[in-house]
């Protein structure tokens, strides 16, 4: 698992004040605009090398669109985004190109992301062929056996079709598919939702083995608080769009400060049916508002128990209330 040492972490990825708006338009012969959806609305945060930082939040929220729009495979409508050193948020395609080697994406679905036509060792060495990474034949081979033996799987499947893998196989496959280009960061969305819990501790097992060994930087999208305890270095918590809460693993786990974060733990089941039975649970009341017209000032201010007359009219600003947590919340002087 990826931790930062006691010396000064060194930024991987910077994301600033990013937006992701999708404009509504009317039905009929002219497509007037009439609304936009907010999915992603002045997030920020960075990804230090070697660390994991988990990404949490209801369906909804924007954790997954901030992740594709951190690699621009859908454009932000507004902010920056860093990587290695370099604004790549206004880069053309093609300047763009030869960085995606170092950015790379596994999708939550193995079943869906892989193209059902083609042999496992294409699927796998397509981005090698893509960024001219494979000079021959024998080299092309040589690295696709290497790639399957790597994330536990036989040089001799390659020849087999995605069908033929189990859905923890084609995870798998996936992970190596990313691993290819030799990246420095993956974005993991939700990778391993789609797949039975004991299958589940396996993939996250080598991811953080495949962390270790090539140095990788995670941002790690869930819903599962259990698995991104389990994995994350830091953990932000988002709410329609915005992240709400920010902090290390321990320090948010042990101690969660905005009323979301503390809610969604509390709804986390303990193993011990006794202490299940003894223990608080805070419900979180009503429904997710609509990104189309989200509420005034705090966003969660309908659904808050603690809320305060100027959470229903002014924004809270995400503030670190102690070193390396920052709370979105007016609670705390926000």
């Amino acid at each position: 698992m990826g931790r930062m040492s006691t010396a000064e972490p060194e930024k991987l990825v910077s994301v600033s004040n990013l937006s992701v708006h999708f404009p509504i338009h009317a039905s009929g012969v002219v497509k007037r605009q009439i609304g936009v959806v907010k999915a992603v609305d002045g997030v920020t945060f960075d990804v230090f090398k070697g660390e994991t930082l988990g990404m949490v939040g209801e369906s909804g929220c924007g954790k997954s669109t901030t992740g594709l729009a951190t690699l621009r495979l859908i454009e932000a409508t507004g902010g920056s985004i860093h990587f290695e050193g370099r604004d790549i948020s206004k880069l053309s395609r093609g300047k763009l190109r030869p960085i995606r080697q170092r950015m790379q994406m596994v999708y939550q679905d193995p079943y869906s992301s892989l193209n059902p036509r083609m042999k496992v060792r294409d699927i796998i060495g397509e981005p090698l062929t893509v960024h001219h990474l494979a000079g021959s034949k024998a080299e092309y081979r040589q690295r696709t056996d290497e790639l399957l033996e790597i994330v536990g799987l036989h040089s001799y499947m390659g020849d087999r079709y995605p069908h033929e893998f189990s859905g923890g196989q084609r995870q798998r496959i996936g992970i190596a598919r990313a691993l290819a280009v030799n990246p420095s960061f993956i974005i993991c969305d939700e990778p391993v939702s789609a797949l039975d819990v004991s299958i589940q501790a396996q993939i996250i097992n080598l991811m953080e083995d495949l962390q270790q060994e090539f140095g990788l930087s995670y941002l790690f999208v869930a819903h599962d608080l259990a698995v991104v305890q389990h994995i994350s270095t830091r953990v932000a918590v988002m709410y329609l769009g915005k992240i709400v809460e920010i902090a290390s693993r321990r320090d948010l786990y042990r101690n969660p400060s905005h009323p979301y974060t503390q809610a969604l733990l509390e709804a986390v089941p303990v193993a011990n049916p006794a202490l299940e039975a003894e223990r608080a649970h805070r419900i979180i009341e009503g429904e997710v508002p609509s990104p189309i017209n989200p509420p005034s000032g705090c966003s969660f201010h309908p659904r808050c128990p603690m809320a305060r007359a100027e959470c229903k009219t002014v924004t809270p600003e995400l503030k670190e209330i102690d070193s390396g947590h920052s709370v979105a919340c007016h609670l705390f002087g926000g």
